[in-house]
């Protein structure tokens, strides 16, 4: 079968210690599994997706702003890859089982053509790491579930901000939409 590496928005302002929005440690503790995963993938030919999370400065429309501070602007240091996974992007950009997509909701899938690049490729497995565990990666494996895919987490290469919302949504991938966790 077929298989998609989705690594969503492992960047400076969800990642870094002065990120807008940061994980901190628990997203940098990840670092290693997220850039050694994203290596495997795009050795091994695997579709390798960087999903990642685009806002405009000053935009007063988008539901998030009510929500948190702006993060993830777009053209900002915030919004570069966090730490090494930057570098491995660059040096493989130009390959054509990588891809990159803004996303300007929680889901990688709301509003792109993820899907459809997908199943142009007829790939049917996705994987999912990243941050955050009970946000991004939690609405992207939901529309995944909604569509068909079958879904793997790697609990070593995801993060949240909130402990309790992270280990809630381990638990939801796999009793309630079929995960397979790793």
């Amino acid at each position: 079968m077929k298989r998609v590496l989705i690594n969503i928005d492992y960047t400076n302002d969800f990642v870094a210690d002065e990120g807008a929005l940061t994980c901190g440690e628990p997203g940098q503790r990840i670092e290693e599994n997220v850039t050694n995963l994203t290596e495997s993938f795009i050795k091994t030919n695997d579709y390798t997706v960087f999903a990642i999370d685009v806002h405009e400065e000053g935009d007063p429309h988008h539901p998030e702003s009510k929500l948190f501070p702006p993060h993830n602007l777009r053209g900002t240091k915030g919004r570069e890859l966090y730490g090494r996974l930057q570098n491995v992007y660059e040096g493989n950009a130009s390959k054509e089982n990588v891809y990159y997509i803004d996303k300007t909701r929680y889901s990688a899938f709301a509003g792109t053509d993820l899907d459809m690049k997908l199943r142009e490729r007829n790939i049917r497995e996705v994987h999912l790491i990243g941050v955050c565990t009970d946000i991004c990666v939690l609405h992207t494996a939901i529309d995944a579930y909604n569509l068909g895919y079958k879904i793997v987490v790697y609990k070593e290469a995801v993060a949240s901000f909130n402990q309790t919302g992270h280990e809630w949504s381990l638990g939801h991938f796999e009793s309630v939409l079929g995960a397979t966790i790793k």
